[in-house]
């Protein structure tokens, strides 16, 4: 009894403090849910009108859950029949408890997520029948909910989702973040809990059992249930989403949407940046999330199950009547079969099928970490002309001649580099481009690596100034026809500052501020017979 009276007076104290909405008659209600240690979570309500059951689709995010928009969406899906409940991360927002990132949603001592989801299943307003929804931090939730396995959860949807913090969050490619969180206090209801956590990172800056306890792919075998999955072309963290597909599918039935996007929701129509699809480029992504719940928490027979596997959006010109692409396809499974085709970086800035011969050749830049190439914003920036960056003056680039028949790539794509450096410790960043006649350069994909980790993750292997080093890495998944007409780039670089944080070079501790020791060097590509640079693409017959 008490703790019923404590959520009427919690309702109607926050109900009061929100901006007043038109919900065209959803209920909206704040309730602070009990996890399991006595600590609440802070959640938003949006209930149908009238006293029946429902089934429960929730979000759990750490960003703010109070706007509009996020209100007005949320009331649109409860008008479909479903009770839909927002929720904070622990010490995020209203939320009680330490702010912790993801932790406290995993599968230690601390189940968020999966006393969320439980909780929602036995009020009175449920049907016990329970779903998920959500991209990127509301993605990585869901594929941490999936692994507790909790009993009434039925089904997920997820958008550009990940799998692994350390890969796809806190790191890239082993390259350290420290300035893309350092302002993450804003989302904490303690701002000193982000601080904190920035400090564990820094005594964790190798894939350890700390991180693994944030991997969920080490977990695949326990996630049980069917979930519909979408990711981005234009979004690096389009790997977790394949890679949810292909780890999540031994156990339940899943399906992939692969199209050209930007990383988001009800972000997935024809207009992505600076390019214009066809319209046929849209995903109708609320309409056919509703039909995967309708059926999955429902029992409507509406034959979403049955709908394909895989489907993928093949990419083309943009700009060229019946030009090749621009295509859904349907696949049993992903990857489809490809032929692993390598083009090399040469002399002279040229790309190109061949191996080279030279028995020494090599491109060289300089790099100062203080003084860092510019790649503007927090988020990638594909599916833009890439030229700017590309002329700046610590970048090396390499086209192939204009390619007289379509080239088309589906599938995963990798770099291998062999260089040598005048430091210990580096990065590099390798941009890949459909470069158009008109000479804009489309940013198809990017990914750094940083070269102390080109062994693994789990430890480091510093640089022997002056000698030849391999490394080699995942730079995305993708499809597209290069047309005719077209050619192929391959940019590579050290610094893209404000998206990657420089390496300050010195091969010392990755700390937040590391950068005040930083010293320059000259990094060199090698393009010979024994050390040939090359970039390996699934290509298509």
């Amino acid at each position: 009894m008490k703790r019923l009276l404590f959520f009427a007076l919690a309702v109607t104290c926050f109900a009061q403090d929100l901006p007043k909405l038109d919900l065209g008659g959803i209920r909206e209600q704040h309730v602070m849910i009990p996890m399991r240690d006595g600590v609440r979570l802070s959640a938003y309500l949006y209930l149908p009108e009238g006293d029946g059951k429902w089934p429960v689709v929730f979000e759990q995010r750490y960003a703010d859950i109070s706007g509009a928009s996020t209100r007005k969406n949320a009331a649109e899906l409860a008008k479909h029949g479903f009770a839909v409940a927002m929720v904070n991360f622990r010490g995020s927002q209203k939320s009680e408890g330490a702010y912790v990132g993801y932790r406290a949603l995993a599968w230690g001592e601390k189940k968020d997520g999966y006393d969320t989801c439980e909780w929602l299943a036995t009020q009175s307003w449920s049907t016990g029948r329970v779903g998920t929804f959500g991209s990127s931090q509301g993605g990585f939730a869901q594929n941490f909910l999936a692994v507790t396995r909790p009993p009434h959860l039925v089904c997920q949807y997820m958008v550009d989702t990940g799998l692994s913090l350390f890969q796809e969050g806190y790191r890239i490619g082993g390259v350290t973040r420290p300035g893309r969180f350092a302002d993450f206090g804003k989302n904490c209801r303690v701002p000193a809990d982000n601080d904190a956590l920035l400090r564990e990172w820094d005594a964790h800056p190798h894939y350890d059992d700390y991180w693994r306890a944030e991997n969920c792919s080490l977990h695949f075998a326990d996630m049980n249930v069917p979930c519909f999955t979408i990711g981005s072309w234009y979004d690096f963290m389009v790997q977790g989403s394949v890679m949810s597909y292909i780890g999540r599918k031994k156990n339940a039935p899943q399906q992939l949407l692969l199209g050209p996007w930007l990383h988001g929701r009800l972000n997935k129509g024809s207009k992505v940046a600076e390019m214009q699809y066809p319209p046929n480029a849209t995903w109708p992504e609320v309409e056919h999330m509703v039909k995967w719940f309708d059926h999955w928490l429902k029992g409507i027979d509406n034959g979403v199950e049955k709908e394909p596997a895989v489907r993928y959006y093949v990419m083309g010109d943009t700009g060229e009547k019946n030009a090749p692409g621009n295509v859904w396809r349907e696949a049993a499974d992903w990857p489809p079969a490809t032929k692993e085709t390598s083009f090399y970086l040469h002399d002279e800035g040229v790309l190109k099928a061949k191996a080279p011969a030279a028995k020494s050749s090599g491109t060289s830049y300089d790099c100062d970490p203080l003084k860092p190439m510019e790649m503007p914003g927090r988020a990638f920036l594909g599916a833009k002309d890439a030229q700017t960056f590309e002329a700046q003056k610590d970048v090396r680039v390499w086209t192939t001649p204009v390619l007289d028949k379509p080239l088309e790539i589906t599938g995963e794509v990798f770099a291998e580099l062999w260089v040598k450096s005048t430091a210990k410790d580096t990065d590099f960043i390798v941009r890949v481009s459909d470069v158009y006649p008109d000479g804009r350069s489309m940013l198809l994909m990017d990914y750094p690596l940083r070269a102390r980790y080109r062994e693994g993750f789990d430890h480091e292997a510093l640089l022997v100034p002056g000698e030849p080093a391999k490394l080699k890495w995942h730079l995305g998944w993708t499809s597209i026809i290069i047309n005719k007409g077209h050619r192929l780039r391959v940019t590579v670089s050290s610094t893209g500052a404000p998206l990657y944080e420089p390496n300050n070079q010195t091969g010392g501790p990755q700390t937040i501020d590391w950068l005040k020791d930083a010293v320059k060097a000259t990094h060199t590509v090698l393009h010979e017979k024994e050390h040939a640079s090359r970039l390996l693409l699934p290509v298509m017959d």
